[in-house]
């Protein structure tokens, strides 16, 4: 691809964005997009981000090189630090959740998107992998051009461009890059997928094949999508924080069934995933239990579903604040707001509420209709220990909560779709 075609590629990525953050690495795709950004845009519209994850040596001396570069280029650069580190479990999963994370973080307040340098063979390992693990249509869709996530837009101008593309232009303007070695470290799955792609062409399977299957993929994704959301402006309620899904989907095919219920979950728990196939299919046959921090029950013909009280009981957030994602409180004045927060009602609550309605003071939390291990998970007013109020649960003294709606279905990354 030519070098007008890939500033073409940026501009249009770009366009309308005051000012982009540019992820980078130091390696080649990375590398290139810092600096096809700058010419496309310009270096007043582009900030740079490098992550340490500290898990090798020479990654501190790789940002400094990225730092230096962007020097070069008059291009305002941080450097963040994984101060955590790893804490078992499978590592590349938990440095790319910390980088995204830590990502994410910086670009708020600093830029309007972020700038991802994946590439066409990016993209097609990526489709490999899932469709090794047996994804379905969400998983096989791959990586989208343009998403929100983690409060931020995330972009990706270059899903259809090789890796070769992006290193000749490196080439031709004299710009080196680092090779990361665990990019050729068989114990990691993409190394795994790379490998494989390149005996598989003998088939005719190739990267642009794969890459045209998951556009193909993302058309049909969006069409079951726009089909799920009008399921949920249809069949959708919530009252006292509790999504209530009438005739629980009775009337849908397994698909639609599946793609609601997993949003209605992501949308009470905040998961920046969805959950696994086979343990949403389980959930759904059961049509009660836990699951990613909800917990499901029937009564009649509809659906309920609720936090996990489990999951919500550690929370805290002081009054003016979002609680779990979704709950703003209103105090009736300044001086009711000075040092309360919301928290989960929790069994010490409920036991306050309960000595209260025995004295007469509001009717008991039973009346609600709601199970308790429910009641335990919605959000009340704390000082201290001392319960202020409970507006869901008959005792507002003067407090209101409101949540934010559950939100449109839009482009959420699939663990196994």
């Amino acid at each position: 691809m030519t070098d007008p075609a890939l500033l073409s590629l940026m501009r249009t990525a770009c366009d309308g964005i005051a000012r982009v953050g540019i992820a980078v690495s130091g390696g080649g795709d990375s590398v290139a997009a810092l600096v096809l950004a700058v010419e496309a845009l310009g270096p007043g519209r582009v900030a740079a981000v490098t992550v340490d994850h500290g898990l090798r040596p020479e990654a501190a001396a790789e940002a400094a090189g990225v730092a230096a570069l962007c020097a070069r280029l008059g291009v305002a650069h941080d450097i963040l630090r994984w101060e955590a580190g790893p804490q078992g479990g499978n590592l590349m999963d938990a440095a790319r959740a910390a980088r995204i994370g830590l990502i994410a973080g910086w670009a708020q307040e600093r830029v309007g998107a972020v700038v991802l340098a994946h590439t066409r063979d990016d993209q097609a390992e990526t489709v490999l992998m899932r469709l090794a693990r047996g994804s379905g249509v969400d998983g096989l869709s791959g990586m989208a051009a343009r998403r929100h996530a983690e409060g931020v837009l995330w972009l990706r101008p270059f899903l259809d461009v090789s890796r070769g593309d992006l290193r000749t232009a490196l080439r031709a303007r004299g710009v080196g890059w680092v090779e990361d070695p665990t990019n050729a470290d068989p114990r990691f799955l993409r190394v795994r997928a790379r490998r494989a792609l390149a005996e598989l062409q003998a088939l005719g399977i190739e990267a642009g094949g794969l890459v045209r299957t998951a556009g193909r993929m993302q058309r049909a994704r969006a069409a079951l999508d726009a089909q799920a959301q009008a399921v949920l402006a249809r069949d959708l309620r919530e009252e006292r924080g509790v999504l209530i899904v009438r005739g629980a989907l009775a009337g849908e095919v397994d698909e639609i069934r599946a793609r609601v219920m997993a949003h209605l979950a992501m949308a009470l728990s905040g998961a920046a995933y969805r959950p696994r196939f086979d343990a949403l299919q389980r959930w759904l046959s059961a049509g009660e239990g836990p699951l990613m921090g909800c917990v499901l029950w029937r009564e009649g013909g509809d659906w309920y579903l609720a936090r996990e009280a489990q999951a919500v009981a550690r929370l805290s957030a002081p009054v003016g604040e979002c609680w779990d994602g979704r709950w703003q409180a209103q105090a009736p004045d300044a001086a009711a707001a000075e040092g309360a927060v919301i928290r989960a009602l929790g069994e010490s609550g409920l036991a306050q509420l309960g000595r209260q309605a025995r004295d007469g003071w509001h009717p008991h939390p039973r009346e609600t209709g709601l199970p308790r291990k429910v009641l335990a998970g919605l959000p009340a007013i704390w000082r201290n220990e001392a319960l202020l109020a409970a507006p869901l649960v008959f005792w507002p003294e003067g407090w209101a909560l409101t949540a934010r709606p559950v939100a449109a279905i839009q482009d959420k990354p699939s663990q196994s779709h």
